[in-house]
C-alpha cells in the first residue's frame, strides 16, 4: 500500500525577538523536510500565534493567510519612531498629557471599518521588486500607495496616559503599526506600537498554540515515525 503524503499544521506561540522564518527553520530542521512555511508573518518584536504548515498542508497557506486576525497590545502616545514600533529609536513629538479617553475613542472610531491604510516603510512589501525595508535601511524613501483594509473591531481596553492598551480584529494586510501612526496623527501628538500579540487567526486561537521549544522536542521524538514522502521536495 502506498504511503499517504505527509501533511501537518502547527500552531506556535512565536517567541519575542524571533523572526517568523526563524520559527519555520527550527520546525523544518526538526521534521527533516524542506516543505515547511508559515501562514502570515509576525514581526520580530511581536509574539503570539503563528501557523506553520508542513508537507502537503503548505497548499493551505494562502487560505490561512486570508483569514481574520485578532491582536492585543499597547500603543504609546506623545512620541513615534521611523518604524512605528520599537525597532527604531523613539522620537519625541508632543506632550500628550492633555489627551483624554474620549479623544482616543473618537480617533479610534475614525480608524474602524473599511479604511485606506499606508503600510510602514519598515515592512516586507515589495515595490519595484525590492522590499521596502531594505530601502528604508539605506535611508531611501519609497512612495507607498494606500491599501484597503478592514478593521472590524478596535477596542481600547485600558488607558493610562501615555499608554493605550487595545484589542483589534482586522483583515489580512492590516498593519497594526500603521494604526499606531494614524492614531497619533489624529491626536496630533504622535504614537508608536510598544507591544503586540496575535491572539487569533480565523478559528485558530493562541490558547491552543505550542511553545516552540516544547514542540520541537516532540517533533524530534517522533520524526522517525513520520518518514514523509516529501523529504526531497523543495518549498513551492
Amino acid at each position: 500500500m502506498q504511503q499517504e503524503p505527509y501533511g501537518e499544521v502547527f500552531l506556535i506561540n512565536k517567541p519575542l525577538a524571533w523572526t517568523s522564518f526563524d520559527v519555520v527553520r527550527k520546525v523544518r530542521n526538526a521534521l527533516k523536510i524542506k516543505k515547511v512555511g508559515h501562514a502570515g508573518t509576525l514581526d520580530p518584536l511581536a509574539n503570539g500565534l503563528l501557523i506553520v504548515c508542513a508537507g502537503k498542508m503548505t497548499k493551505q497557506i494562502d487560505s490561512f493567510m486570508g483569514q481574520e486576525k485578532e491582536y492585543s497590545g499597547t500603543f504609546v502616545i506623545g512620541a513615534t519612531t521611523d518604524s512605528y514600533d520599537l525597532e527604531q529609536p523613539i522620537i519625541e513629538v508632543s506632550d500628550p498629557s492633555h489627551i483624554t479617553l474620549d479623544q482616543v475613542k473618537k480617533a479610534v472610531a475614525e480608524l474602524t471599518g473599511d479604511i485606506l491604510q499606508i503600510p510602514p516603510m519598515h515592512s516586507a512589501i515589495k515595490v519595484d521588486g525590492k522590499r521596502v525595508y531594505e530601502s528604508a535601511r539605506q535611508g531611501k524613501v519609497v512612495k507607498m500607495d494606500p491599501r484597503p483594509v478592514t478593521v472590524s473591531e478596535f477596542e481600547i481596553t485600558k488607558f493610562e496616559n501615555p499608554v493605550i492598551e487595545f484589542r483589534i480584529v482586522c483583515s489580512k494586510g492590516t498593519y497594526i503599526r500603521s494604526l499606531a501612526r494614524d492614531l497619533g496623527e489624529k491626536l496630533n501628538v504622535g504614537a508608536y506600537m510598544s507591544s503586540l500579540c496575535r491572539t487569533r487567526i480565523g478559528d485558530f486561537k493562541l490558547a491552543a498554540a505550542h511553545e516552540l521549544t516544547t514542540l520541537v522536542e516532540e517533533i524530534k521524538a517522533r520524526t522517525q515515525e513520520i518518514q514523509p514522502e516529501s523529504t526531497s521536495q523543495k518549498l513551492e
